[in-house]
């Protein structure tokens, strides 16, 4: 079947189950490339626009969405602002395998089975669109299809520049699915009360992925991450939800820093340069009580080739014996939020990939008009006056300059937390300085615990403070929290020479500072290298969970204040209220890490770090659990 024209489903070794919702379909499209589902996403006519819409039970229309063709690419709006960003309680479980998220049929008192036979003919009775992918990295051969209708091809569009997909020179006959993504959006509506819900079922032979709902982060993209995660966990190996960047310094020296987090930690923002103001100056932060503003004119940074953008594969297969862990990217395309882009100027080398990209990418929750040129800070209104917080535009790999596309070593894991503002009026964990220094085991636990953190931007649930989980990556995980806990911490144990980090961002104490502090840390990092810190250096912070503080930051001959790096000190906050805010902190841990210490199958190591930590041990407790190289 290579170097011909086409692909057919027929050609791929397919269920007898598969094979007969297709034969009975109206009409199948297999694309052999990206324009050809471009339109298929305007309905394979020629339009300017198209309305993504239903007919339920045969009674009400419903439109999901509108696709506007701009002169970039494909702009999707959803009708309903609910459907903009993704429902943190998504996922269910179809299987008996084990597993500790909720399970379909205890969540909606009936067998999924019923429910999978009315979407296969469901299905059979739709026109509808078939897309090829590999799930991860085509060197893993985890071969993967979309089953879906045809009018909702944005979404095979969007899945296609997530993960890529199969050209008709790359099609080899008995093509065989190891996950299948079944894409049925009216079952919203008939069965889940209008929710976003997205069933998995880990048959033996196939990770099925039933996608109830058109906003692709929970399937397309984070039910893949899901699939993954599900043959790590039985392999022995993990993909970490974190961005990564190459970094050269001024002086030619490159240091590869990796930044995980919860969804809105700041991983998209690690690989983009420090947002300057006219002058050329980094804006450290604003006080909101006194109103100062900080400055620091760092006028010579550093270079920065991305490497991973959200999904981070850790593959035994790249591992090497360095001590470092080596990593590489599990997408073939990024799914950026634009959210902090509200004006022309923030982020010109965005600003200019995204109005002017040498392929039509497509956009998600931005204002546009047909033929036109979608702008990625014109954001869609949730409702008037209120833009929404999740604008999205996936761009693929292969325009991004500078794109690293080999495994590399990583020097670096930064982890960053969405923190609220702290004062002596209203103390909260907004505590972090700009760079803590973590030892192993608090790298760990951080992992573990994972804060949401203030106003997240991504999900649906954006007030309080949520945890993550396992990894920042257990809201995508199918299987048991402590068997993807055991993996990191093994994880960790075999890599002692990558060291850890925390940093803040949205606020540090009483100052309003964006996402500057992982952009100011990178830049320090990557100029000061491999070098362990000196106990001169750094001290134990006053809070034993934020590992060690920094007495100093200097970069290019200009300091960083030290209210920055230690928030006591800020007459604003001072030792009582981050006292306080330390202790918000502390039981949110205890209550987030409790439920491992009843898991019979936790590492004994782990257990022993989690211990510690319920009984407030001190830093040099976490430091003698793990010792570092």
């Amino acid at each position: 079947m290579a170097n011909q024209n086409i692909i057919s489903w027929e050609d791929m070794n397919l269920s007898e189950e598969l094979r007969k919702v297709l034969s009975s379909a109206k009409k199948v499209h297999v694309p052999k490339n990206k324009d050809e589902l471009v339109e298929l996403s305007m309905g394979s006519n020629g339009a300017e626009t198209f309305e993504v819409a239903y007919d339920i039970d045969g009674k009400q229309r419903i439109i999901e969405a509108h696709v506007n063709r701009c002169r970039n690419g494909v702009s999707v709006n959803y009708t309903e602002s609910y459907m903009r960003r993704r429902d943190p309680n998504s996922m269910v479980i179809a299987d008996d395998k084990p597993t500790d998220k909720p399970k379909y049929a205890k969540r909606f008192q009936k067998p999924f089975i019923d429910l999978r036979k009315e979407i296969f003919d469901w299905l059979g009775k739709q026109e509808l669109v078939v897309l090829p992918f590999y799930a991860g990295s085509q060197d893993l051969n985890y071969s993967a299809l979309l089953v879906g209708p045809a009018n909702a091809s944005f979404f095979a569009a969007a899945l296609a520049e997530l993960q890529g997909m199969v050209f008709p020179d790359q099609f080899k006959k008995g093509f065989s699915p190891k996950a299948i993504i079944y894409l049925a959006p009216t079952f919203r509506h008939t069965h889940c009360d209008g929710k976003q819900v997205v069933v998995h079922n880990r048959a033996d032979d196939c990770h099925e992925i039933f996608s109830l709902n058109l906003y692709p982060g929970p399937s397309a993209k984070k039910g893949i991450y899901g699939v993954l995660l599900d043959f790590g966990e039985k392999e022995g190996w993990v993909t970490a939800h974190g961005s990564a960047v190459l970094v050269t310094t001024p002086y030619d020296n490159e240091f590869v820093i990796m930044h995980e987090g919860a969804s809105g930690g700041g991983k998209s923002e690690m690989l983009q340069y420090p947002h300057r103001e006219p002058d050329g100056r980094l804006l450290i932060g604003e006080n909101i009580l006194t109103k100062k503003s900080r400055y620091i004119p760092l006028f010579q940074g550093c270079a920065l080739n991305p490497i991973t953008d959200d999904m981070a594969l850790c593959h035994n297969g790249i591992q090497n014996d360095s001590g470092r862990l080596v990593i590489k990217d599990a997408e073939k395309g990024w799914f950026v939020r634009v959210n902090h882009i509200d004006h022309y100027g923030i982020d010109r080398y965005l600003e200019e990939l995204c109005t002017n990209p040498p392929e039509p990418l497509v956009f998600l929750n931005l204002y546009s008009v047909a033929k036109a040129t979608c702008l990625i800070w014109e954001h869609t209104e949730d409702s008037p006056g209120e833009p929404c917080p999740n604008p999205r535009v996936i761009l693929p790999r292969n325009i991004v300059p500078g794109i690293v596309s080999d495994p590399v070593e990583v020097n670096v894991r930064s982890f960053g937390v969405r923190t609220p503002p702290c004062t002596k009026e209203a103390p909260t964990y907004g505590i972090i300085g700009m760079l803590h220094i973590l030892p192993p085991a608090l790298a760990w636990l951080w992992r573990l615990v994972s804060p949401r953190g203030h106003a997240n931007p991504s999900i649906t649930e954006t007030t309080g403070m949520s945890s993550e989980g396992v990894g920042s990556y257990w809201p995508f995980a199918t299987g048991r929290r402590v068997d993807q806990a055991n993996l990191l911490l093994r994880q960790i144990l075999k890599t002692p020479r990558t060291r850890f980090t925390l940093s803040p961002n949205q606020y540090i104490g009483s100052w309003k500072v964006g996402f500057m502090p992982q952009w100011v840390a990178r830049e320090y990092l990557s100029r000061r290298g491999s070098a362990k810190f000196k106990s001169s250096q750094i001290e134990p912070a006053r809070c034993p969970l934020l590992g060690y503080a920094i007495h100093s930051m200097q970069i290019e001959g200009f300091f960083i204040n030290k209210e920055f790096l230690q928030v006591e000190s800020q007459p604003e906050v001072g030792e009582e209220a981050y006292d306080k805010g330390a202790k918000i902190l502390a039981d949110f841990f205890k209550k987030e890490l409790e439920q491992y210490l009843k898991e019979k199958d936790l590492d004994p190591a782990g257990r022993e770090i989690i211990e510690c930590c319920m009984r407030d041990g001190s830093l040099d407790d976490y430091q003698n659990l793990i010792k570092e190289d």
